[in-house]
This record gives structure tokens, C-alpha cells and sequence, in this order.
């Protein structure tokens, strides 16, 4: 069986990533997107970066493809992508998928959304639906 902490070993070895105090100074920067890939639940327990488009982890391939009827716009911005979640495992391994599927761009925070609270990133409340 192949284990899950391979796997993320072996995205973090052909995706960019960096912890969040490194990733800190990219967040508000034009063109940058940041992705969280959390479940709602997790959004609603724990806020979220401020201005970052939530994609639950299993419609990522779906909202990525330009083809699909799922198709995001803003994936096809053509901008960078910073992935995360809670501790970095998720995010490797969509990081990888996404980069796999052609997306340009694409890096992960290596310890989360937990790194970045620990490192002072500012915390949003989920944004509520209309």
C-alpha cells in the first residue's frame, strides 16, 4: 500500500511550495489567488484567508478543466495560485493534480491554514451566501 505521507512527499518534490510566513507577503498581491481547499465546516469553524476563493477539494479537477460544465472562470485567469489547507497534505497533493492538469502557476503552503494563523496572516470570517 502506498501511504499518504509518500504521496505528499513526492508532490512537494514537483510542486513549489513554502511555509506561510514565506507565503505571507504574496497574499493582497494582483494576480495571486489563493485557493482553500478545506471542507465548508472547517471554513465556518476557522475563518479563512481574507479574500480567498474556496474550492472544496473534491470538485478541484472539475472547476480547473476549461471543458467541464463545472469550469470555474477564476482558474482560467492565468494568474498564480497559492493552494492550502489545514496542514499542508491536501494542498500538496491538489498543488500537484493542478499542475498536472496544465494550470500554470501553481504552489501550496507547506503547513496550512494552521501555519498561517501561527505566522499572523489575517483570519476572515467564511462570507456568507447571499
Amino acid at each position: 500500500m502506498k501511504r499518504i505521507k509518500d504521496m505528499v512527499a513526492e508532490a512537494n518534490a514537483v510542486v513549489t511550495h513554502a511555509p506561510a510566513a514565506q507565503m505571507l507577503d504574496l497574499h493582497g498581491t494582483e494576480g495571486v489567488t489563493f485557493v482553500d481547499l478545506r471542507d465548508p465546516r472547517e471554513l465556518e469553524r476557522e475563518g479563512m484567508i481574507p479574500g480567498a476563493f474556496h474550492c472544496p477539494r473534491g470538485m478541484l479537477e472539475f472547476w480547473i478543466d476549461p471543458e467541464s460544465p463545472y469550469a470555474k472562470p477564476q482558474f482560467q485567469s492565468g494568474g498564480r495560485f497559492v493552494f492550502y489547507c489545514a496542514s499542508g497534505w491536501r494542498s500538496a497533493l491538489a498543488a500537484r493534480t493542478a499542475q498536472e492538469m496544465g494550470l500554470a502557476g501553481v504552489s501550496h503552503v507547506s503547513d496550512g491554514f494552521s501555519g498561517w494563523k501561527a505566522a499572523g496572516g489575517a483570519v476572515a470570517e467564511k462570507p456568507r451566501k447571499g
